[in-house]
This record gives structure tokens, sequence and C-alpha cells, in this order.
């Protein structure tokens, strides 16, 4: 029990110390990875910039303590750092503690709501969002973020709520454009990405914001208009309660919940990438309590929600880590920075940091898969493009919502119309499939023969009648016997039950026989409970589709 709950116990007994050297690079690596990253985070969260290093000093070393991914890098992510900052602002009226303080309060709920989910074993909830829900989301996320930095990319004011009213202010002032702003931050996207794919898994911009910093500092570059960060406070975070009170746990309940399940699916999909490329595997349910410590230890820390991300674990992993403890080196370093080089950071440009904040989320934006959607399966391409588009016109927060109930609708819609199959022979087999797809099929004379590609279910009884029913008017005249195969109908529900007592009683009336083939157990035991079994017979599991068509062949007159 105790090697479960602190999966340290379970890794340190195989760790060598040949890997120290391993986690020491990488952790110091995703540290200088983090730092300029989380600070474009917390902007964009609404937040001072230090609040976002706070979140991967903490977040990641409490993280390490419970998680199962060896290799997952734990802080600030581009998503929740945009939820909490256009969630939060209509709460906080502009008041910077209170902003903090409500953002320290939503980790702080998120960790009990991991907690819950953990003692209930809920981990299954991360199959409530499925991947196209993710993924336009995703690609949703990146593009309203995308138009709250450009502003800050061409050194003009920013001003609107919502994506469509910031878009309409750029555009408005777009001609007070700073070019020496422009320039240097063009500059950077240009090197940042020429950085990744050079020295991939390098924490290239850490070099860059050095660069900045130098350049602003030793030259006259600052009086042109470039804006900086400004002093940030020297030291470790101090560790506190958040100001609360009843009715602000009640207005971040919301709040809390979408950061959870972006949290815990973030969290959980790129710790399962990242265990299956170095071959072990995470608990889910673990990863609960991971998250909560986490989350509750960097509300205390003056941090706001963190997750585990993909771009940060590809560092940390392609930077060679072997154990959580690249965590604790990351978190060594980021100390450091916090204890000495604070004063450093004050120079930095706000241009610099939207440039790698843009360069973070290019990846979000996952073209080539939104086209495999389109050619596989149009309905969850359907479901990508309701996510991106409710994010972007109704915001992060509501645009997860809809995507989701959209995604739930659309699926009951496709249960609800079921493929309702009429079978023929495959000639000279004993095997029957769809007519439509194999109109070569040989079809049987005087018997028709269907099956229903899905669950037999209250909402979808009556679609499946109309189709079977009319498809019998057609050949009443010379049908003898109908053959269900329910050999594709995994559950029949009791008014499917009914359906098929009540095919059978108006077959009969017509002098049609019907017959049921291939039922799994559970419906041959619901077929008896619902005391449908002694109109029709027997039902056996050992009875064929081909031993019923045999029988009515040898039964014809």
């Amino acid at each position: 029990m105790w090697k479960n709950l602190f999966p340290p116990l379970q890794w340190i007994k195989g760790y060598s110390l040949k890997y120290l050297g391993n986690d020491a690079v990488s952790g110091l690596t995703l540290a200088a990875y983090a730092i300029p990253v989380s600070l474009a985070y917390a902007t964009l969260a609404g937040l001072p910039p230090q609040y976002g290093i706070y979140g991967y000093l903490i977040g990641g070393l409490f993280y390490a303590l419970f998680g199962t991914g060896l290799q997952l890098a734990v802080g600030p992510t581009s998503a929740i750092s945009l939820l909490i900052g256009t969630s939060i602002a209509t709460m906080a009226h502009g008041d910077v503690q209170r902003w903090a303080d409500l953002a320290s309060l939503t980790a702080l709920v998120i960790a009990g709501m991991s907690i819950l989910a953990w003692l209930l074993k809920l981990n299954s909830i991360i199959n409530f969002i499925s991947e196209s829900i993710l993924l336009g989301f995703k690609a949703g996320a990146a593009i309203t973020i995308a138009m709250t930095q450009l502003p800050k990319l061409f050194g003009i004011q920013a001003g609107g709520e919502g994506f469509f009213q910031r878009a309409g202010f750029f555009l408005m002032h777009l001609h007070y454009t700073n070019l020496v702003v422009l320039v240097m931050g063009v500059t950077a996207i240009i090197l940042l990405v020429a950085g990744e794919s050079v020295f991939p898994g390098r924490p290239v911009a850490i070099i860059i914001v050095v660069a900045s910093i130098v350049i602003i500092s030793t030259t006259p570059l600052i009086n042109q208009g470039i804006s900086v960060v400004g002093n940030l406070p020297p030291g470790l975070p101090n560790f506190h309660i958040p100001c609360i009170s009843i009715s602000d746990v009640d207005s971040v309940i919301p709040l809390s919940f979408a950061c959870f399940l972006l949290a815990y699916i973030e969290s959980v999909s790129a710790a399962k990438t990242l265990a299956q490329q170095n071959g072990y595997e995470i608990d889910p349910r673990q990863e609960l309590l991971a998250l909560a410590a986490a989350n509750a230890a960097t509300a205390f820390g003056q941090g706001y929600p963190v997750s585990g991300g993909l771009s940060q674990s590809a560092v940390n992993g392609k930077a060679g880590a072997k154990s959580p403890l690249s965590l604790v080196f990351a978190s060594v370093g980021i100390s450091l920075c916090l204890l000495f080089l604070t004063g450093m950071l004050k120079n930095l440009p706000n241009v610099i940091l939207a440039a790698v904040l843009l360069v973070a989320i290019s990846g979000l934006v996952n073209i080539r898969e939104l086209k495999r959607l389109w050619k596989v399966s149009r309905l969850e391409f359907s479901v990508a493009m309701i996510a991106l588009s409710g994010v972007i016109v109704f915001g992060i927060l509501k645009g997860v919502v809809i995507a989701a109930l959209a995604s739930v609708v659309l699926l009951i819609r496709a249960v609800s119309v079921p493929h309702v199959a009429f079978l023929g022979r495959i000639p000279g087999t004993k095997r029957y499939t769809d007519l439509n797809r194999h109109p070569d099929n040989e079809t049987i004379p005087g018997v028709l023969l269907f099956r229903v590609e899905a669950a037999v279910l209250y909402f979808n009884v009556e679609n499946i009648r109309n189709k079977v029913w009319s498809r019998i008017l057609e050949q009443q005249s010379s049908l003898r016997t109908v053959i269900w195969d329910l050999s594709t109908s995994p559950y029949v529900d009791s008014a499917g039950a009914r359906l098929i007592k009540k095919l059978y009683l108006d077959l009969n009336a017509m002098g049609i026989s019907l017959k049921i083939a291939e039922a799994h157990a559970g419906v041959r035991d619901m077929l008896r409970v619902e005391e449908i079994e002694h109109l029709l017979g027997h039902i056996s599991r050992k009875v064929s589709v081909d031993d019923l068509v045999n029988e009515q062949n040898r039964e014809k007159p």
C-alpha cells in the first residue's frame, strides 16, 4: 500500500548512481526551459511573472513524491493559464492581490477535487473527454492565446474582451505598430523556431532571454518604447493560506472543475506517451493523488493551477531524465535563480515573452491530425471543430463545456440511428454480410435476414422498427421467415425486448415466423426475463444464422 502511495519506494530500488548525472543535467535543462515559459504563462494568467516560476518550483517537487510518470514535468500550462486569466478577471475587479488569491484558491479546489476523484476511483473520467475534443480545444486555445499576444508583438495597446473584440481592437490600432518592438519579436520567433529545429530538447529560449536582457541593459533601445518585466521580488515564495471565503469557493468551482479536467487529461496523456516511449506503465489513479499534492502545495506557495504538459516533459525526457529526481534538480535550479538572479530579469522585454509563448503554443494546432480526422470520421472532425469554434466564440471555459456536450449529443445521435444491415450469403460459404456493400451476395428466397450494428435501446428502437418493417412490407407477398442476427447487438434493454416481442406478434399475424440467431448471453437473459423466449422458442447459443437458413429451406413446401 505504501509503495503504491509513494512511487519513489518502487523506482528507487532499481535506481543507479549513474542515472544521477542524467537527472541533474535534465533537471537544470528543464529549469532553463521553464523560467522564460513560466514567466510568459503567468502574464497570460493575468498574474505577476514570478507566480509562474513558483508553479514549476513547487508543483514539480511535490509531483516527484507522488507521481508515477518518470519523465513527466509539472508546471503551469498555456490552456490553464488562459482559463485562469479570462475567468478570474470578472471576479478580481482589477485587484492584483485578490486575483492571486483566487488563482491559488482555484489550485486548492482542484486539489480537493483530485483527492475526491482518487478516493472514488474516478480516474476513468478521462474517457469523457475524447481526443477529438482535445484536438479542437487546443487549436482554439492556441488561436485565442495568439490573439492576446499579438499586441505585445507589435508593440501596441491591447484591448477588448473575447477573441473578436480583441481582434477588432488590434486591427484598429495596427497603424500604431512599434517597428523596433516588432523586429525584436519576429527575430526572437525566428531564432526560437530555428533553435528548436537544430537543437531539439535544448533550452534555446533561455539563451534568447539572456541575450535580450543584455541588449536592453547595454543599449538605449529601452527608450524606443520597449516595455520590460520590471523588478521581480527576490527569494523563495512565502507559504500562506489564500484569503478565502465560502462565496469565493462557490464562485471558482466551475473554473476549478474545468481546470481539473484539463490538468488531469493533459497530465495522463503526456505521462502515457512518455511511459510508452521508455517502456514502463503509469498508474492513472495515482496520478490523481499526484495532481492533488502538486496543486495543494502550489496553492499554499503563491502559485496557480499546475499540470503535466507534453512540451516541458519532452524537454525533460530528451535531456535524459531517468526519474522524477530531475524535477528536484529543476526546483533547485529555479530556487537559485529566485535567490540570486531575479535582478537580471527586470530588463527582460515583454515582447520576448510574447515570442516565447507564441512559439510554445504553435504545436497546439495540429493540422495533420485535423486532416486525418476529416478523412476517417466526419463525426469526430465535427466535434473537433465545435470545440475549436466554441473556445474562440464563447471563451475557453464555455468552449470546453460546449464541446463535451456536443460530443455526447452527436454520440447519442449516432447510436440512435444505427445501421441496419440486410444480409445475403457470400457465395460458396456459410457467412452472411451486408447486401448494400456486397450486392453479389446470394439472397435466400422467402427469408429476410438482418442485423442491427449497435445495442438495441429505448432511444433507437423506433428507428430500427421503421427500417425493418418497411423492408418486410416490400417483400410481404413472398416472405415466410425473418431472421434477426443479434451477434452485433451486445445489449438489448427492456424497450428492445418489447420491440422483438411486437415484431414477432405482428409477423405472426401475417403468417410469417421470426427467428433469433447468435444472441449474446446477456441478451438471452433479457428475453427470458421479459418472457419472450417462450414465444420464439428456445434461443440457443449454438444455433447460427446459417443453421436457421438451412432449417427454413428444409421446411420449404
